[in-house]
């Protein structure tokens, strides 16, 4: 009785954890100003409609992913074929996929950005794309490029 009552938490608790999902920001200004105030590192995921879903399948999707981005990074999600989105906002965003060196769509970046005089910068950490790794493995790879030693 106990193991089924403990089976049944683990479930429901991993269901709660899952279902909390991922907040993800679209607007470049939102995500600057939340990094500024919370101090944390960009996290930019550029996609377009068709990419393949892999890394959102595989790494972004887990309980693994959703606890370590909640304590360390802000969301950025940046999808170059959204229809919804200003031209000058998509030129925004194309010009910032190009100036990170991001070729390969989908792809992440690690960055920290700064305000100075309403000009913007970004300090690329890491770019890191899909790979056939446990979430904890790419986890961790993103953790070298926040902390290097």
């Amino acid at each position: 009785m106990i193991k089924k009552l403990l089976t049944l938490l683990l479930f429901l608790g991993s269901f709660f954890l899952h279902s909390q999902g991922l907040v993800w920001k679209t607007s470049m200004t939102d995500a600057v100003a939340a990094s500024m105030e919370q101090k944390k590192p960009l996290f930019i995921f550029f996609t377009i409609a068709g990419a393949p879903t892999k890394l959102q399948n595989e790494i972004f999707n887990t309980p693994d992913f959703v606890v370590w981005s909640r304590d360390n990074v802000i969301l950025v999600k940046l999808d170059l074929s959204d229809t919804t989105i200003s031209d000058a906002e998509r030129d925004q965003n194309v010009s910032l996929k190009s100036a990170l060196g991001v070729v390969e769509l989908p792809q992440a970046c690690l960055t920290l950005a700064s305000v100075r005089k309403t000009k913007t910068t970004f300090n690329l950490l890491g770019r890191l794309a899909y790979k056939p790794v446990t979430a904890k493995a790419w986890i961790s790879e993103a953790n070298i490029m926040l902390n290097p030693e």
